[in-house]
């Protein structure tokens, strides 16, 4: 089975610019995996978008690289899955654009 999670959207504290540790800043998360689905054994996927937004505002990071390699670990470690893509988008960060770093 292949799950998405699409356009996530919160604020958190997440940059290396000075306004951007002091204020929060709205990010949009796109995610998705594949695992192997039986009746007995399911991905819940509110438990997967809460975990994302829960580590993000926790962590407080530094670097979206940094953010995505620990969001990375902590969902195949916590959960069963195969393939994992995820991006993390800064809509507000530059006036003219969306940015973004995908794993």
């Amino acid at each position: 089975m292949k799950v998405k999670i699409e356009d996530l959207t919160f604020d958190c504290i997440i940059g290396i610019l000075p306004f951007e540790r002091e204020k929060e800043q709205r990010v949009i998360i796109n995610c998705s995996f594949s695992y192997n689905f039986t009746n007995s054994e399911f991905i819940d996927y509110s438990k997967v978008a809460s975990d994302i937004e829960n580590l993000m505002k926790k962590n407080k990071f530094e670097l979206i690289e940094d953010a995505l390699l620990n969001l990375k670990k902590h969902l195949k470690d916590k959960y069963c899955i195969k393939k994992l893509n995820l991006t993390i988008q800064k809509p507000d960060i530059l006036p003219n654009c969306k940015v973004s770093v995908s794993l």
